[in-house]
């Protein structure tokens, strides 16, 4: 596995003060390359940021995407419920209508 204690120097970013590449993984192409199956396993399994450097400077982070919403499950908040005795297939007589809509 790979830890974030394995933290290979070779490119830093700094935002706000703060030392990014002390909080994630950070390798330069090659190293990249050559171990990309470790590096998705740590994001993959343990949420870990690969930060991917070229010639020192950053150009690429690697994160875990998040879980998509299932659009095809239904909600229950929309559930329709008829009140007793109406049928939605039943059609609608003269008294159903409203007085302005006859």
């Amino acid at each position: 596995m790979w830890l974030a204690s394995n933290i290979i120097q070779g490119c830093h970013r700094r935002q706000n003060g703060l030392d990014l590449a002390k909080s994630m993984i950070t390798v330069n192409t090659h190293q990249a390359k050559s171990q990309l199956s470790k590096l998705l396993a740590a994001v993959e399994e343990e949420g870990e940021v690969v930060l991917i450097c070229r010639s020192g400077k950053p150009v690429a982070e690697m994160k875990a995407v998040k879980p998509a919403h299932d659009r095809l499950k239904a909600d229950r908040a929309l559930k329709v419920r008829f009140g007793r005795g109406f049928h939605p297939t039943e059609p609608a007589t003269e008294e159903d209508w409203p007085e302005a809509a006859r």
